[in-house]
């Protein structure tokens, strides 16, 4: 089955590279992924939130004796909010200080 191919405004043939994954325990939550994509792909969640489904994953160093219960380090993580509206164009991965992404070529769905 062949990948999903584009064109470029002068006749040339490229193959994107589609949004499969996004690695929450590396990213701080910086928000670059969110400006630079064009799709609105991604989404600001509370690390909490993020990691909810299993709290043994939840990392101590998370964790201090200040009042909100955090430590300095920030409390919120890029999710996937629309994968599938991704356009391949890795604007995101370009910009990810912690490369948190990981992309592939999609086949063609018929």
């Amino acid at each position: 089955m062949s990948n999903i191919t584009g064109v470029t405004r002068g006749g040339v043939e490229w193959v994107p590279a589609f949004i499969t994954e996004l690695n929450q325990s590396n990213c701080i939550g910086c928000g670059r992924c969110f400006k630079a994509c064009p799709r609105d792909v991604f989404d600001l969640v509370e690390r909490e939130e993020a990691t909810a489904a299993d709290d043994d994953d939840y990392e101590d160093d998370y964790y201090d004796d200040d009042d909100d219960g955090f430590s300095d380090d920030t409390s919120m993580v890029m999710s996937l909010k629309n994968l599938m509206d991704c356009i391949g164009c890795e604007a995101c991965s370009r910009v990810c200080p912690k490369n948190c992404m990981s992309h592939q070529p999609q086949p063609v769905v018929a």
